[in-house]
């Protein structure tokens, strides 16, 4: 639970339902993630992981592998947690600093107005 207490989030109402969404850096690809997690941003890892809470040793034949910032549905962090883990993928929260409640409604929306045909491919 602290750690979640520490990750950006940001809460969702559309009609009478409302989630809790909380933002991740993982390089995890799209075939792992839950049908209600949404990927706010994709680049390489070199370029995301300045995004991580924590600060990450960078590998430099890490760098250019696919990463992205993501919102993960509260209800499925633990079964998306162990899904990506389980892979051998980071997810690591996001940086409060500079994903807080400003910039992950600024990406929601840019996400939302996207097209289906050219969404984010990672």
């Amino acid at each position: 639970m602290f750690e979640r207490s520490l990750t950006p989030n940001i809460t969702v109402t559309i009609g009478h339902h409302t989630r809790i969404y909380f933002a991740f850096v993982t390089t995890a690809p799209r075939d792992l993630d839950s049908p209600a997690t949404v990927t706010l941003h994709a680049a390489t890892f070199a370029d995301v992981v300045n995004l991580a809470a924590e600060p990450i040793t960078f590998d430099s034949a890490r760098g250019g592998t696919p990463a992205r910032l993501v919102l993960v549905d509260a209800m499925e962090l633990a079964w998306q947690r162990a899904k990506y883990r389980g892979h051998q993928h980071l997810l690591l929260p996001a940086d409060p600093g500079l994903v807080g409640l400003n910039t992950l409604q600024h990406w929601l929306w840019q996400r939302l107005q996207t097209p289906a045909g050219s969404q984010v491919a990672a």
